[in-house]
């Protein structure tokens, strides 16, 4: 106490400035009243209140005395913590440093999580997938849940009390593990915020925060109820885990673990079991087609009565991908099974069923809700095929329908690129955003070579000399080469085997192959004899002790060194150049890969190469998606595809090269790090590739959509418009398709009266015909469907089936027009053509045969090879591709069945010895395919028309203004009828119509009235009543369409309106309806042809008859049998007023006069 006396109030006179604004004076009061013990007797006049100079003098004295106090020992243990603590913070950098050098990769890590909560219900989904997003979004987790606010709240409280001795007292490894609480605490609130977002809605949750802060009680005994809740709700739903054993070979295992997809299994099927539509983003390479399937089987997706299927957009993925699967998993293919369009081997066993998107759209006509299936995995959604996107639609709202129903399905899309946008953000489809799961990438990095130039004409010369460098200097390893065409993939593979020739021997299966050329054969023969051994060729200066690098790899080719000019360019130009540097030292196995090759040739990239070869596989974009080629390394890209447009308003279908997209660019290179790191060779430059669309267009923007339309109305999707897709179809698309499939029959026409915005949604929205409900189930184009339901008379139907799989199926004949490697060659490919030409002739026949033209053509061309039995042969023989000719075959059979379940009556059946049609049949089935192909309809240009003599022997159509060519091949090329219909209208050098047949002028209007305008009727011949029918006809001009052609006149009903009322009382008064009015003609007091004159009004009886007539609508005889069955005595009086009075009892007793 004596020190605080000396000091003269020392606590007060510490204080800076005694003098405190006014705001604060209540404040001071309060402290003084605090310390009121030790400062009695103070008030206004104490020395407390001094000037400010005198208070901050004292300040500055006091200062010095305070740091000059020597440190309590707590205070020493303090400060030297304090010390310590910094100097390991300064040493930190340099361990973190140390720790980098020996961490793993980032993409590594990604892949990894903890496995702490393996087996207690918490969800690795939730955690993964908040974490992303809170990644994304560069902030914080939000905190939604009542429990972690509080919480929060009470640490900062803590801190606070604590002061300076919690800051210093923390070292480094408390550091570390409050960050590892702390990541501990985001995932708790992030899974917790998963939970909460289900069942509140974020104005709840800010709701909530708010309330937090104003009673703390209150938000701690909601967040006990809502745990509880969520405890219950848990509880309710917890199932007991289903897990189906698969007997896997070692070998598989092994390789299967080296997947990243296996990685994300866990991930993937909680998100699976959380809701009801996924979508897996995982690049080429990572496994997915073949793991989901297996994924699901074992989480026993297939247990009960369902099924998995799996869908592919191509054929070759459904048929390898089930014979993969069935492998890996140990299972026969009656449990993992396939089904294509004309094959399967789907058994009441199967479980996996991998299948083409159309099939299941097949099924989804048959059974809406596919109660068969339990998931669906649909694959390849990346390609954007028309069938994937209207199955994507009909599964978003299928799974919903089944989840009320009590029958929960999974959906799951999976997609190669990571454009899951035109899924997850749109509303019609989606309306919660399914999950995205992303699996990384392939196993093995690829390096990708730009070319310095890009060759924009010879791209193929360029591949060419490309893979040429690559075999002469690389390691070895398998070359995959993207081109565009079947053309070009020969055209390079024979300069290829010619520049490394490979003598094929007995394989180890015991086959013998031939060699590929007669010529190859002949080079190995004088090798052979020269040489027993031939030792490949070995530049020493080449080879180094150091290992390559990839760079150096580079370099040592001279690949991707463009500069040099011409130490490699000119390799392979020149035929006889290319003979001269052939180098059979080192074999090269060159295969083709395309869509439109036979399947066993197709197979043949699968297997290994034969030993002391390099595979090189020349593909077109078919070898770019599932299809995964063993061993490949090396990829060369021409960067270029080619692709179908059609033109939308006039039909117009060609295929043009153009450039990729830049997904389909990486796609591409994917191909090359399935096995080991690999190189991507792109033939154009980097600036180029950054022109390159992100993403190749959805096929259903660029082709018509008529088939599309006809499958959803037998669904009884009526407003397509209003339909999911992913991507939707432009409205002119919709707009024709529906206009083509109203003059088809298939759909009722519109109303053509009433108002302006309903008539235009009406257009829209036409309802199905029981016409079209026939066409639909025929798996062939509209057209081609009304060419079916027609096919019934006059035994025409086997040759209609015939017909429409023939136009059907693409590319019937082989193409003898490609450029021949050597005269030999040239020589083959000219009798080849020859043999084709001589046979064409013979198909087509003579006379009214001839008149059916091309599709006579195809029709013989089927029947001959279903005679001899449809063997490869005799294809190959006569110009025809075997492949086309089987599918031609399965489709006939299809047809077939489906012909027999819409008219059991018909009783049609395949027959292999079908005879050629009679001529009264040609002349049928020409109706027919003009009833069919209406308005594919040409007319040959008139001599007074031609104005250019580009126009010379040219067609004009309805659609187009330019004209449009017969085909040199085609039947019909020499005899240029007026009136042709065609098939497609192809453009090349010209427009050329390909699959014609002549038909008639006077048929137009007849068997296609809907594209005809009429004029009025002739007087001369005069309109007459047809007894047959009990109609009044007559005699029109017609005009085509648009175009205005002028056709013959044309027999048909006469046009509704009140002159055929007048027409039908004449024909009526003078007996020709009723014939027991006939006797009473002589007595008619007027004319019966006075009906017609101008001044008939003036005559009552005229109107007597006219106004009964039109009050009942009758202008028919069936009309006004009907209207007697249920009023006799109508007409009565008025034909009264036509005869005298004398025969009105008469008539009466005969009336009605039937």
């Amino acid at each position: 106490m004596g020190k605080t006396r000396k000091k003269y109030n020392w606590k007060g006179r510490q204080q800076s400035d005694p003098q405190q604004p006014e705001g604060e004076e209540k404040t001071d009061i309060v402290v003084e009243l605090k310390d009121g013990a030790r400062l009695k007797g103070v008030d206004e006049s104490n020395a407390l209140v001094l000037p400010a100079n005198k208070a901050k003098k004292k300040k500055a004295s006091l200062t010095p005395v305070s740091t000059r106090k020597p440190l309590t020992k707590k205070q020493r243990k303090e400060l030297q913590k304090v010390l310590e603590r910094k100097e390991k913070k300064a040493q930190r950098a340099d361990i973190l440093t140390k720790l980098a050098e020996v961490q793993i990769p980032e993409s590594e890590i990604k892949l990894l999580y903890t496995t702490s909560k393996l087996g207690t219900g918490e969800k690795i989904y939730q955690t993964k997938h908040s974490l992303d997003e809170t990644k994304d979004r560069d902030s914080g987790p939000k905190i939604s849940s009542v429990s972690g606010a509080n919480r929060k709240r009470k640490l900062k409280e803590e801190e606070e009390d604590e002061g300076l001795k919690a800051e210093e007292s923390s070292d480094t490894s408390s550091d570390d593990d409050e960050e590892m609480e702390k990541e501990v605490e985001e995932v708790n609130e992030s899974t917790e915020m998963a939970d909460t977002n289900k069942t509140t809605s974020a104005s709840e949750e800010t709701e909530d925060k708010q309330g937090v802060k104003e009673e703390p009680q209150k938000t701690d005994i909601q967040s006990k109820s809502v745990s509880d809740q969520e405890k219950v709700k848990k509880m309710e739903d917890s199932k007991p885990t289903v897990f189906i054993p698969v007997d896997r070979s070692p070998e598989i295992q092994e390789a299967r673990l080296k997947l990243p997809v296996l990685a994300e299994e866990q991930v993937i099927m909680e998100a699976v079991r959380e809701h009801p539509c996924a979508i897996i983003c995982g690049e080429t390479g990572s496994g997915k087609t073949t793991q989901v399937p297996q994924f699901l089987y074992e989480a026993g997706y297939a247990s009960g009565s369902g099924i998995i299927g799996i869908t592919e957009p191509r054929r070759v993925a459904a048929v390898s991908m089930s014979h993969r699967v069935a492998k890996e998993m140990n299972l026969s293919t009656r449990i993992v099974s396939y089904q294509i369009r004309y094959e399967g081997n789907v058994t009441n066993e199967t479980k996996i069923k991998f299948m083409t998107d159309g099939v299941l759209l097949k099924e989804i006509q048959k059974d809406f809700l596919l109660q068969r299936y339990s998931a669906i995995i649909i694959d390849e959604a990346h390609e954007r095929s028309v069938y994937t996107d209207i199955l994507i639609g009909l599964l978003s709202r299928i799974v919903p329908l089944r989840n009320k129903k009590g029958l929960p399905m999974k959906l799951l899309v999976m997609s190669a690129t990571l454009r899951v946008e035109d899924f997850t953000e749109n509303q019609k489809l989606f309306r919660a955003p399914p999950p995205v799961i992303k699996v990384e990438a392939r196993q093995f990095p690829v390096s990708i070579h730009f070319n310095k130039r890009t060759q924009l004409e010879d791209y193929t010369g360029e591949a060419f000399q490309k893979t040429c460098k690559i075999h002469r200097m690389l390691p070895s390893g398998g070359i995959l080469v993207f081109l565009t065409g079947q053309a070009e993939v020969h055209t390079l593979c024979r300069r290829l085997r010619k520049a490394f020739p490979f003598r094929k021997r007995n394989t180890t299966t015991g086959e013998v192959e031939e060699a590929d050329t007669s010529e190859a054969m002949r080079k190995f023969k004088k090798a052979k004899q020269k040489k027993t051994v031939s030792l490949p060729r070995i530049d020493l200066d080449n080879y180094s002790a150091l290992p390559m690098d990839e760079g150096d790899e580079d370099r040592e080719a001279g690949i991707g060194d463009e500069e040099d000019d011409g130490s490699d360019v000119d390799i392979g130009d020149d035929p006889d150049h290319a003979e001269e540097k052939a180098d059979p030292s080192i074999p090269l196995y060159v295969l083709p890969l395309y869509s439109l090759l036979a399947p066993e040739q197709q197979a043949k990239v699968f297997r290994p190469p034969p030993p002391g070869t390099r595979l090189c596989v020349v593909a077109t974009n078919v070898a770019e998606t599932s299809l995964t080629i063993p061993g490949i390394k090396y990829v060369v890209d021409c960067g270029r595809v080619k692709k179908r447009f059609y033109d939308r308003v006039t039909g117009v279908s060609s295929f043009k090269v153009t450039w990729t997209s830049q997904a389909s660019a990486n796609q591409r290179a994917g191909r090359a790090g399935r096995t080991e790191p690999g190189h991507c060779y792109r033939l154009y430059s980097s600036a180029v590739f950054g022109d390159f669309s992100l993403f190749s267009e959805a096929e259903i923007t660029r082709r018509p959509v008529e088939d599309l339309v006809l499958q959803m109305k037998d669904l009884n999707i009526e407003k397509v418009v209003n339909f999911p897709f992913p991507t939707s179809p432009s409205a002119e698309a919709l707009v024709a398709a529906e206009e083509l499939l109203i003059s088809l029959g298939a759909l009722k026409e519109p109303p053509r009266t009433g108002r302006v915005k309903q008539m235009a949604q009406a257009r829209l929205s036409c309802p199905i015909t029981p016409l079209g409900r026939a066409m639909a189930s025929f798996p062939v184009a509209p057209r081609y469907a009304k060419m079916l339901a027609l096919g019934k008379q006059q035994d025409c139907l086997p040759y209609v089936i015939a017909l429409v799989a023939a136009m059907t199926v693409r590319e019937v004949f082989e193409d003898f027009n490609r450029p021949a490697g050597s005269e030999e060659e040239n020589s083959k490919l000219t009798q080849r053509r020859a043999r084709l030409t001589q046979m064409r002739r013979l198909w087509a026949g003579q006379g009214v045969s001839l008149l059916l033209g091309d599709l006579m053509v195809m029709l013989g061309a089927v029947g001959a090879c279903e005679f001899s039995g449809c063997t490869p042969k005799f294809c190959e023989e006569n110009g025809m591709r075997y492949k086309a000719m089987v599918e031609i075959r399965r489709l006939r059979g299809q047809l077939t069945n489906a012909v027999n379940t819409v008219c059991p009556e018909v009783g049609v059946f395949v027959d292999p010895k079908m005879s050629p049609p009679t001529e009264h049949q040609v002349f049928c089935l020409r109706q027919i395919v003009l009833a069919g192909l209406g308005d594919h309809l040409a007319r040959r240009v008139q001599a007074e028309d031609i104005l250019d003599p580009k126009w010379k022997n040219g067609y004009k159509t309805c659609l187009m203004d330019d004209p449009v060519f017969i085909h040199p091949t085609s039947a019909l090329f020499k005899t240029l009828p007026d009136f042709v219909v065609y098939q497609e209208i192809m453009e090349t050098t010209k427009m050329y119509m390909r699959g014609i047949s002549a038909v008639e002028a006077e048929w137009v209007p007849q068997i296609l009235p809907q594209y005809c305008h009429f004029g009025p009727p002739l007087e001369s011949p005069a309109p007459w009543f047809c007894s047959s029918t009990g109609t009044i006809r007559c005699h029109c001009l017609s005009t085509f369409f648009r175009v205005g052609w002028q056709l013959p006149a044309v027999e048909k009903d006469y046009p509704e309106g009140l002159d055929r009322y007048k027409l039908f009382a004449r024909f009526l008064l003078e007996g020709q309806v009723c014939p027991k009015l006939k006797k009473y003609s002589g007595h008619l007091l007027s004319n019966p042809s006075i009906m017609m004159k101008t001044w008939a009004k003036l005559q009552p009886r005229t109107e007597a008859v006219l106004g009964m007539l039109v009050t009942k609508s009758v202008d028919c005889r069936d009309t006004l049998l009907s209207v007697w069955k249920t009023d006799e005595k109508f007409l009565l009086s008025a034909y009264c007023q036509w005869i005298p009075e004398s025969i009105h009892q008469e008539v009466a007793k005969t009336w009605p006069p039937i």
